[in-house]
């Protein structure tokens, strides 16, 4: 294998060792998550073996609840900006810590609708669509 094979790669090998598809690879492209090589005359578009590094990182942020929008802003200030990058961080958990929030409040209602339910005090009226019926929200409604 030439030195030049070892440091670039076609994009179905990119794919594969980043563990994505290539039209993942082709989106990242369009929305300027990575640079797109040039294409030569013959032949196909290399690319370098750091773009592996690269795409893991973006699948990396997706798992802990990045944006695309917000990967690329993250790319954007790079290494030498961790108070920036820790911030934005910051503002991701405060989220995903109100969505569990929510989440409960979900399972709570829920769960009473469903207790409520089986108690079958009323076998001609259902408690869950009792409480779909009415204009409050389920999570009023109990």
């Amino acid at each position: 294998m030439s030195k030049a094979s070892q440091s670039e790669l076609t994009i179905g090998r990119l794919a594969e060792a980043a563990g994505v598809n290539v039209e993942s690879i082709r989106y990242y492209q369009r929305i300027g998550l990575i640079e797109e090589p040039v294409k030569p005359q013959q032949g196909f578009r290399k690319y370098p073996v750091r773009a592996v590094e690269h795409i893991k990182f973006i699948k990396r942020a997706q798992q802990l609840g990045f944006s695309l929008h917000e990967i690329a802003e993250l790319l954007e200030l790079g290494e030498g900006h961790c108070r920036d990058v820790r911030k934005r961080a910051e503002k991701k958990r405060d989220k995903i810590e109100g969505q569990i929030r929510d989440l409960q409040a979900l399972h709570d209602t829920l769960s009473q609708l469903i207790g409520a339910c089986r108690a079958g005090k009323n076998a001609h009226q259902c408690p869950i669509v009792e409480a779909l019926l009415k204009q409050d929200t389920p999570a009023n409604a109990c």
